[in-house]
């Protein structure tokens, strides 16, 4: 889940995969001016998610709308963020990206971790230039918060980042009632053990918006220090 929730629509007849575009952010793509392409569609429920339009509704762009619109970009934006929902079930993808880093464009993407044979063959073609892997939760509240049984997919997942050379990052969204400081020192533990170093970004839950469960109200409470370690940086996107 990415930590915009602007989406540019244009009114078209259902006819693609893309939901909507973004067509400008500094914020998504580190060190790179980009676009967001939303892709309509998820294979989990987390409850906490604030585009429950994209997830639960059909995408109104294709696939040619989005070579137009990069098209008229070339020179003006550096990459494409493939956001959601989760870009990696489209089962055109590869050919997709293949198209998009062909224009010129680098790539990033941001994945639930659920397709981890699909980031594979992406990282080995060279078609992805960063990737953002949401941390939903630990085994005990995974099923709970996502709607799913995919943290085994996951764990492959992260274990293709950590093995290989491509730039990524590792996020949480936070709500007080779904993951605690406990559970959030518990995670940061787990990504020690599996060798993780770096920072990892924790997003507190947006409140006031629309999302696909009714969560009250959550403080923003963590306290950095008390959860970074030696080898791992916490960093609290708002």
């Amino acid at each position: 889940m990415s930590t915009s929730n602007e989406h540019t629509l244009t009114k078209l007849k259902p006819q693609g995969p893309i939901y909507s575009i973004t067509p400008f952010t500094l914020l998504d793509y580190p060190d790179k001016t980009a676009c967001i392409l939303w892709f309509a569609g998820c294979n989990m429920r987390c409850l906490y998610c604030y585009n429950p339009d994209v997830v639960l509704n059909k995408g109104s762009l294709s696939f040619e709308h989005v070579y137009r619109f990069l098209d008229s970009r070339k020179g003006l934006l550096d990459g494409v963020v493939l956001s959601g929902g989760e870009c990696t079930m489209h089962k055109h993808i590869i050919p997709f990206i293949e198209k998009i880093k062909a224009m010129g464009f680098t790539v990033k993407i941001d994945t639930n971790g659920s397709r981890p044979m699909i980031l594979h063959q992406l990282i080995n073609d060279e078609l992805i230039d960063y990737v953002a892997l949401d941390f939903k939760a630990l085994p005990d509240r995974f099923q709970y918060i996502t709607q799913s049984n995919l943290f085994s997919k996951f764990e492959q997942t992260l274990s293709l980042l950590l093995t290989s050379t491509i730039k990524f990052e590792v996020r949480t969204t936070v709500h007080a009632d779904l993951i605690t400081t406990t559970d959030l020192i518990r995670m940061v533990s787990y990504l020690q053990t599996r060798g993780y170093k770096g920072n990892y970004y924790i997003q507190y839950f947006v409140n006031n918006v629309k999302t696909l469960s009714d969560l009250r109200f959550s403080p923003k409470e963590l306290k950095r220090e008390l959860l970074s370690t030696s080898q791992i940086n916490l960093i609290f996107r708002e």
